[in-house]
Order: C-alpha cells, then sequence, then structure tokens
C-alpha cells in the first residue's frame, strides 16, 4: 500500500523540484532580456528586428522543444516503474528528434527576410531581421538538445546543475553581447550581429556543460545516455514522437498567439512594438515561476502514474495549483502598481522615444495584469496532463482557444473597433481564459480514469 503524503510533503516536494527550474528559468529568460535592454540603449528599429528576430526565433524552437517536453513524464513514469533501461531510451530519442527537428528548419531563418515582409514588417526592420536570424538560427539544435539534457535531469531530480548552469550563461551573454553589440575593447560595433553571435555562442557551451555534467556525474554514469549514441531505438523513438509532436503543436499554437500579437503591433508602429517587447519581456519573467511549477508538476505527477498513485496525484495537483495562485496573485499587485518604473529599467531615458514607449508600455502592463491568473492555471493544467501523458486533446484546446478565439478577438478589438496595441492585448486574454478553463477541466476528468 502506497503511503499518502501531506499537502506540506507535497509542497516541499515541489518547491524543491521546481524552485530550481524556475531559477532556471528565469535565468533562460534573462539571456532575452538582457539583449533586450542592451538593443533598447543601442537603437529602436534594432530593438524592434530584436523583438522579431527572438520572438520568431522561440516560435519555431517552442514547436521543436516538444520532443523534449516529453522525454519529463516519459523518464519520470520510468523511474516510477523502475526501468532504468527506459530512461536512456526515451532520452536519447528525445535527443535524436530534436536534431532533426533543428536541422530541418533553418532554412526558414536564412530566408527570413522576404518572410518578414510578406507579413507587413517594414524594409529596415525585415532586412536587420534577417541578419540576426542567419546566425541565431544556428543555436537551434544545441539550444533544442539542451532543452532535453534539462528535462533529462529534472525528471531525475537534478535541478540544481541547471540553475547552475543558466545562471552562468546569462553572465557570460551579459557580457559578450555587450561587447559584440557596442563594440568594446579591439571587437567592432556588430549591433543585432553581435547580439546573434552570443547567443550562438552561450547555447553551444550550455549544451557542453550539461552534456559532460550527464555523462560523467558518478551517480548518474549507470543511465549510459551517450553509449553507443548511434544506435536506433525505434520503438522508444516512436513513443517520443507520439507524446511530443502534440506537445510541440500546443506550445506552438500559445507561442503563435503572442508571435501574431507581435506582428500586428508592427502594423500600429515601431514605437508601440517596441513597448509590446518590453511588457511581454516582463510579463513573461513573471510567467516562468509558474513555467518551473508546472515541470515540477510533471515530474511529480509522472512518477505518481508510474507507480500507480491515484491519491498523490490528486494531492500533489492541487498543492502545485494552489502555490501558482498565490504567486500570480501578487503579480497582478505588482503590474498595477509600478508599470511605468518596470518598463523603464529597459530603455535610456535621454532617447527621444523613450517617453511614449513607457507610456504605451504602462497601459500593456496594466492589461498583463489581468491574464496573468489565466496564464499561470493554462501552464499548470498542462504540466498535469503532460505528467499523465495526455497531449493530443490539450492541442485540440490550445488551438482552439488560441487561433479560433484569441487571435481573432485580438484583431476585431484592436482594428475594427479601434482600441489598438490595449486592444490587441484583451484578445490575448480571452484566449488565455478559454485555453485555462477548458485544460483544467480536462485534468480533473481525464485523470481518475488514467489510474482506475
Amino acid at each position: 500500500m502506497i503511503k499518502r503524503m501531506t499537502y506540506p510533503a507535497h509542497a516541499r516536494a515541489i518547491l524543491a523540484l521546481g524552485v530550481p527550474l524556475v531559477g532556471s528559468h528565469l535565468a533562460q529568460m534573462m539571456l532575452h532580456v538582457t539583449d533586450t535592454v542592451l538593443m533598447g540603449w543601442y537603437g529602436v528599429n534594432e530593438l524592434a528586428a530584436l523583438v522579431l528576430g527572438s520572438s520568431s526565433f522561440f516560435v519555431i524552437f517552442i514547436a521543436g522543444s516538444g520532443f523534449a517536453q516529453a522525454v519529463m513524464p516519459m523518464v519520470a513514469a520510468a523511474l516510477g516503474r523502475g526501468d532504468e533501461a527506459q530512461v536512456r531510451r526515451d532520452a536519447r530519442m528525445g535527443l535524436w528528434l530534436s536534431i532533426a527537428f533543428g536541422l530541418a528548419t533553418y532554412p526558414l531563418f536564412w530566408w527570413a527576410e522576404p518572410i518578414l515582409l510578406a507579413l507587413g514588417q517594414t524594409p529596415e526592420v525585415a532586412a536587420l531581421g534577417q541578419e540576426f536570424l542567419r546566425i541565431a538560427g544556428l543555436g537551434m539544435v544545441p539550444a533544442l538538445l539542451v532543452m532535453v539534457l534539462k528535462s533529462y535531469l529534472a525528471a531525475l531530480e537534478r535541478t540544481q546543475v541547471v540553475l547552475w548552469v543558466t545562471l552562468g550563461a546569462v553572465v557570460v551573454n551579459l557580457g559578450l553581447a555587450w561587447v559584440l553589440i557596442f563594440g568594446k575593447g579591439p571587437f567592432p560595433e556588430l549591433g543585432v550581429t553581435g547580439a546573434a553571435i552570443a547567443s550562438l555562442a552561450v547555447q553551444v557551451a550550455t549544451f557542453v556543460a550539461l552534456a559532460f555534467y550527464a555523462a560523467l556525474l558518478p551517480s548518474l554514469r549507470h543511465f549510459h545516455l551517450f553509449q553507443r549514441f548511434w544506435r536506433a531505438d525505434w520503438p522508444a523513438l516512436v513513443q517520443v514522437f507520439r507524446l511530443g509532436w502534440p506537445i510541440g503543436i500546443t506550445s506552438l499554437a500559445e507561442a503563435g498567439l503572442f508571435q501574431a500579437s507581435a506582428l500586428m503591433m508592427g502594423w500600429i508602429g515601431t514605437v508601440e512594438l517596441a513597448a509590446h517587447g518590453i511588457a511581454m519581456e516582463v510579463a513573461s519573467l513573471a510567467f516562468m515561476v509558474h513555467v518551473g511549477l508546472s515541470n515540477a508538476a510533471t515530474v511529480r505527477a509522472g512518477r505518481a502514474e508510474g507507480a500507480g498513485d491515484a491519491q498523490g496525484l490528486r494531492d500533489g495537483a492541487r498543492a502545485a495549483i494552489a502555490m501558482s495562485v498565490v504567486y500570480g496573485l501578487s503579480m497582478v499587485a505588482l503590474f498595477l502598481a509600478l508599470p511605468g518604473p518596470i518598463i523603464a529599467l529597459f530603455l535610456d531615458a535621454s532617447k527621444p522615444e523613450a517617453a511614449a514607449i513607457i507610456a504605451f508600455g504602462t497601459s500593456l502592463l496594466a492589461v498583463a495584469a489581468l491574464f496573468q491568473m489565466a496564464d499561470a492555471m493554462q501552464v499548470m493544467a498542462l504540466g498535469l496532463l503532460r505528467g499523465i501523458r495526455d497531449t493530443r486533446v490539450p492541442m485540440i484546446a490550445a488551438a482552439i482557444s488560441y487561433w479560433l478565439i484569441g487571435i481573432p478577438c485580438s484583431y476585431v478589438l484592436a482594428f475594427r473597433l479601434g482600441w489598438g496595441g490595449q486592444g490587441l492585448w484583451l484578445g490575448l486574454t480571452l484566449g488565455l481564459i478559454c485555453a485555462a478553463s477548458s485544460m483544467m477541466l480536462r485534468f480533473w476528468v481525464r485523470a481518475p480514469r488514467v489510474l482506475a
């Protein structure tokens, strides 16, 4: 008989896993934030190009990361069953699929300029965006491999190393990007190209560090992760693919919602797009805490599912949701209390466009406060559903919520009703509310049946 854990015990277990993951997600976001801050000090057109370029990279990355995210619940469930051989097979096939995806998508980065022009961006911003993506796109493969290793180590409850390696990457990126963007010391001034080179270098270094840790740590060597790496395990590859592609499409649907909002904001104006990029960075930083808690919930749910612990699954889910709600309410209060000073942190006040960007960004953060809770609940529901390996129905719910509700509402509110950028963000909020409601309902209906 499985011994029932108390709610405080579940909370401690989730925090032990989640806090380092939260820290690593925040540090990962800081990689983008530092580039945004540096480019905000460099120039408005360059900032707009970086916003479009990095968000375009992220959309493709998030689609490919579904295979990496599938590794987490699969490894957790294999550990719950005590099947160490399956741990290695699942993680290795996740690495295979990530490499294949990264190589297949690079042409999109090489020919980014005509794509951005077709989507209504100005010629100067489109050219700078392609300049960024041709270099940054080379980092897709190492970035996806890093995601697989993070999922693998998280399922093994080795989250501390993920945090420290990501923090080191932030420090290296800050220094390298500052030198290359502005041309310090013997290096020439490279602008957006410098930001792309710094990002690529950091992604490669991060992969190397995590790979050495996973392969050489004495307590992990018995998994033999990279032993005979070239050898295929077709049943494991099929399982990772089946679980991972719906996760990728689900994430793409959400990321596409925000990418579409960036494109539509570009139709309104360059200043508005720059403010949108900054406000989205702020909201995303807050969101990373929910993502970390959701990852911890995935691991805990996967372990419970693998061990057949229905009560542990339910109690762990309630504890994770409660922690996410408490944190979300605190972010709502912060966004409503200090929107202007937060936006100002990203800008050089002496620039002539700074005042307009701060004013517009302040109004967007007020709307961001509205969707904090909905965004928190949808990512928590996704994490729990992935823990019980339920990914296809959430994919459909995400597609409907974001593309049939969120994006049309954003367009109508922004352009047909004339509400501008604020209306655009209100449309995002409606899509997130629909996703959160449907996915949370799905988990509480589906979970008892999985373990029945």
